[in-house]
């Protein structure tokens, strides 16, 4: 039988995860720095890069993936950052997490299918698709 989450412990995750969400990126990694994940999950699956990427924060995104964070990471639902960047049409973002080595290719939806469905076409030439 598993015991329940320590209070303190699940009440600093939810702010690391607000700080990400926010873009504050020098809370953020200073707590990274100081040992919290980069690859740090919550409930669902998202990373810090997932909830920074889809809230906008390319300079979040890059101070995330300079700390050994994984660009290509899925969520629960198997959703990249660079697919919802794509969703939500940040293209700082995009391109941030191209060049932190993220695949258009990975992912369900992948960042190249979410460019399709949405008619993106330069986001489609970007990922060298057509």
């Amino acid at each position: 039988m598993s015991e329940a989450p320590d209070p303190e412990v699940v009440e600093l995750a939810t702010k690391i995860f607000d700080l990400a969400r926010r873009g504050e990126t020098e809370a953020l990694t200073g707590y990274v720095d100081a040992g919290v994940p980069a690859n740090l999950t919550n409930d669902r699956g998202d990373t810090l890069v997932m909830l920074a990427a889809y809230h906008g924060h390319a300079r979040t995104v890059t101070a995330l993936l300079e700390r050994g964070a994984d660009a290509n990471r899925p969520n629960d639902k198997g959703q990249t950052p660079l697919a919802g960047a794509v969703f939500k049409g940040e293209e700082a973002v995009i391109r941030a997490l191209l060049a932190g080595e993220a695949d258009p290719a990975a992912g369900t939806p992948s960042a190249v299918d979410t460019a399709r469905m949405f008619g993106k076409a330069e986001l489609l030439e970007l990922f060298g698709a057509s």
